[in-house]
């Protein structure tokens, strides 16, 4: 046993089922005498629904995901290859798969408006981003994937016109001195523009840091509720099986006295028997 093959047993349940599973699989691993695994599986993050939906998507539908992922790798080929005509093919076939798969997936898990936005996120992750691509095809994810950026869109296929060579007339020969103490301005305006636009740039990641941290915060705190009405409904249950199972012990316990009295009856009867027998023997002699 390893961690991935724990892990793929794992991330097959449905989330409500996971930590109960998990620390299952890390109480057997330890008496095992693995130590290190069963750290290891305790360390396995309870997966979110759009995750759980993801993974499901990847056991239960491997053609259709594939498919997609095939035409991500494409994709990629064609960004590199500034390909106009294949990114616009391929972009269209994109939308088609992806809306199939996310129909697929809202039919199959009865996802929220939320969750439903997440698995489309992730997949559209696993369209841009190889590694991705891979996660989400093992189907081990604990998350929502994404990713930062812009994918590269077609390239225009007309071609602008080459600018007229500049002439050289007398007129322009008199204007050289003039546009080129214009061209040390407009240098000098660009330098600040350039400045502004890398300070907003710099905004703008900042925003976006911030946006992330509140993200995984808000996603840890959710992790964390939903661990906490998973283990209360645990409690619920074990609470409900002990009580059942104490009433049919307590059951068990009041036919046991019964049982015992009516044995010691019957000892009693023995008892009276065997001393009348041996009177009457005795009688007999």
């Amino acid at each position: 046993m390893d961690l991935d093959e724990v892990a793929g047993r794992l991330y097959g349940l449905p989330p409500s089922e996971f930590t109960a599973a998990r620390e299952a699989e890390a109480r057997a691993a330890k008496d095992a005498g693995d130590v290190r695994l069963a750290r290891d599986i305790a360390g396995l993050r309870r997966p979110t629904v759009s995750a759980s939906a993801v993974n499901r998507l990847a056991r239960e539908h491997p053609d259709d995901l594939g498919e997609l992922l095939a035409l991500g790798q494409e994709l990629r080929e064609a960004w590199e290859r500034h390909d106009a005509e294949a990114l616009a093919e391929l972009t269209r076939r994109r939308g088609e798969l992806a809306g199939r798969l996310s129909r697929l997936i809202r039919r199959d898990a009865g996802l929220s408006a939320a969750a439903a936005a997440e698995v489309e996120q992730t997949l559209d992750a696993a369209v841009v981003d190889a590694g991705a691509a891979e996660e989400v095809r093992r189907g081990h994810l604990a998350k929502p994937l994404s990713y930062s950026g812009f994918a590269p869109t077609p390239a225009p296929r007309g071609r602008p016109a080459k600018k007229p060579a500049a002439s050289t007339t007398s007129a322009d020969s008199a204007s050289e001195a003039k546009g080129a103490k214009g061209a040390k301005g407009a240098k000098g305006a660009k330098g600040a523009e350039a400045k502004r636009a890398e300070a907003k740039e710099r905004e703008e990641a900042e925003a976006k840091r911030r946006a992330e941290a509140e993200a995984r915060k808000a996603a840890e705190r959710q992790e964390a509720l939903d661990a906490h009405r998973e283990w209360v409904a645990v409690l619920e249950q074990a609470v409900q099986e002990h009580d059942e199972r104490a009433e049919r012990v307590a059951g068990l316990e009041r036919k046991l006295a019964k049982a015992r009295k009516r044995l010691a009856e019957s000892a009693q009867r023995l008892e009276v028997a065997q001393r009348e027998e041996r009177h009457a023997r005795h009688r007999i002699g």
